[in-house]
């Protein structure tokens, strides 16, 4: 059955020409397609020369974004001693030990990110099923496994993101919001790329960047030229 597209959806489609646009361009043209009655998002989705299925053409890493995600992000924290208190001060939303593994276990899951010390990680191993399949699993390649637990939670309530590549070697990641001027979306994507230019996996061969692609959460897909996005200068954005 073929799916009916909105005239909404028809119209802005439209606007978007089969060709890679520059990236302030593509940036504007987000922002102009960005209808929806609600705050939408900007999202990327892009596409890399790598196969995950092996460990050394894997990539999993975090972006800090200057401009900020436009989200407020509730942050938990499982820690012991002193640093529970540290992750309070710090302005965690969630603090606890043993008794908030317990509430997560029970159902509890009322945070976007959840920091853990490496003390407790034994314990937190077993709730894996839980909060694997909603990445909200505490690693150390995300940031998210952590004794400094008071830089952690303000790197991830200023704009810090955790992503990976899928299955299929795409990277999907939210950049900040169509609300945003294009110049700081431009600021946020640079920053993306070079992240991801920075983490390029050792297995990855031949040409690493494929397609790169940028939207509105509600919006058509608009092509990004990759090229003029790298050769980008910072003081330019």
């Amino acid at each position: 059955m073929t799916k009916k597209v909105s005239r909404r959806l028809q119209a802005l489609l439209e606007k978007v020409e089969d060709t890679d646009y520059a990236p302030i361009d593509a940036l504007s043209l987000l922002k102009e397609t960005a209808t929806a009655k609600f705050a939408e998002s900007a999202e990327a989705h892009i596409r890399l020369g790598i196969d995950p299925k092996y460990t050394d053409q894997q990539l999993r890493t975090t972006v800090a974004l200057p401009k900020g995600t436009g989200q407020i992000v509730r942050v938990a924290v499982i820690a012991r001693g002193e640093k529970v208190n540290e992750a309070s001060n710090a302005g965690a939303d969630i603090v606890g030990s043993e008794e908030l593994i317990e509430q997560i276990q029970k159902g509890m899951m009322d945070f976007d990110k959840l920091i853990a010390t490496p003390d407790v990680m034994p314990q937190v191993a077993r709730l894996g099923k839980l909060l694997g399949p909603r990445g909200l699993m505490p690693s150390p390649k995300g940031g998210t496994v952590t004794f400094d637990v008071a830089s952690a939670i303000a790197e991830f309530k200023a704009g810090k993101l955790e992503f990976r590549a899928d299955r299929t070697g795409i990277v999907h990641v939210m950049f900040g919001k169509a609300t945003f001027s294009p110049e700081d979306l431009l600021v946020n994507l640079k920053a993306l790329q070079e992240t991801i230019d920075r983490n390029r996996p050792s297995g990855a061969k031949g040409r690493y960047w494929r397609t790169m692609y940028v939207s509105a959460t509600m919006g058509p897909s608009i092509k990004v030229d990759v090229n003029a996005l790298r050769d980008l200068k910072l003081s330019e954005a």
